[in-house]
């Protein structure tokens, strides 16, 4: 049986901030690195390095550890 475009869930291919999600489906907000958006900064809060996109930092966002840490009461 083929692939039947009507049958695919919509939002699948739907870009986020013109990119993305990092990990669709997944528990991460962080958006997907790419040529022009790069995961190459630090996070705000472990300070580690290449954790997130450019795009996540403008929208406030902290590495995917940090994130589940403060949403399990980790901080």
């Amino acid at each position: 049986m083929g692939y039947d475009y009507d049958d695919r869930d919509v939002y699948d291919d739907e870009l986020i901030d013109g990119v993305g999600f990092a990990e669709p489906g997944r528990n991460s907000a962080l958006r997907a690195a790419t040529k022009d958006n790069p995961r190459d900064q630090p996070c705000p809060e472990c300070e580690q390095p290449n954790r997130l996109t450019r795009i996540d930092v403008l929208r406030g966002y902290r590495c995917d550890q940090c994130a589940d840490l403060a949403e399990r009461g980790g901080y």
